[in-house]
């Protein structure tokens, strides 16, 4: 039986590939993406993989044709591009979801376009080839450095908040902390970076978040649209329709 040739697009990330190692097909600043197909549709109805929260992940994997390269290794900015993208590619730019207008607080519908969504790539000035950044604590005036967290990392930062949570308890900041944290003044034990992730100041938890985000790649997710007459800006919301749009 012949072989099914896919046809696929190359894309690009945010990242541009900066802070990715040299050796990696990730270091051009691209990745190959195939279309979908009924297997990946198969994917997206599998109650298994829902209930396990993989089915995205499972789904990405499936339409990644570069070589050697599966979700996890996308550093988490460049993984939202290429689910952007493979939702263009699967069923076009056009997405339609319910918004709420920050003004009034109605419920409405709006389609987005897609391609609208700009990159937020990696800041002039900063290093980012060993994907370690450096960060001073404005009151505790600690150094530290952390770095940009990969689709990896998002997996096992899931499931310690699903493990906690059933106790009752939030660590969602912490977690994420303690994962992104690589170093504080100078010593990258476990044990200083957990307990600096549980006890580090308010006002330096929120700095510290800020920069992160500041030098992390992404995709553009909010968008200024036109509502009741006014210009306001919303974020684009993932739900279930992103790959199962009702007008398709």
């Amino acid at each position: 039986m012949a072989e099914h040739k896919f046809p696929t697009e190359v894309i690009d990330l945010p990242s541009l590939g900066k802070v990715y190692s040299k050796d990696s097909p990730l270091s051009d600043g691209k990745i190959e993406l195939k279309y979908m197909t009924a297997k990946e549709e198969d994917i997206l109805m599998s109650e298994n993989l829902i209930k396990k929260g993989v089915v995205i992940d499972k789904l990405l994997d499936s339409l990644i044709v570069t070589e050697g390269i599966k979700q996890k290794d996308l550093i988490l900015g460049d993984k939202n591009a290429v689910l952007v993208a493979a939702r263009i590619l699967a069923y076009g730019p056009e997405y339609t979801a319910e918004v709420t207008n920050p003004n009034d607080g109605q419920r409405v519908e709006y389609n987005f376009d897609l391609t609208k969504c700009p990159f937020k790539e990696p800041v002039k000035g900063v290093d980012y080839s060993k994907n370690s950044f450096e960060f001073k604590t404005p009151i505790g005036k600690n150094k530290v450095k952390f770095k940009i967290l990969t689709g990896a990392d998002e997996a096992s930062i899931d499931k310690e908040i699903k493990q906690v949570s059933k106790l009752g308890m939030n660590s969602n900041i912490t977690t994420k902390l303690r994962h992104s944290i690589i170093e504080v003044d100078g010593d990258s034990s476990q044990e200083t970076i957990m307990s600096f992730s549980q006890n580090i100041l308010a006002r330096d938890s929120i700095a510290l978040r800020n920069y992160i985000k500041d030098v992390t790649p992404d995709i553009e997710l909010t968008q200024e649209i036109e509502l009741g007459g006014d210009t306001v800006s919303v974020t684009i919301p993932l739900t279930v329709e992103f790959f199962w749009p009702q007008s398709i």
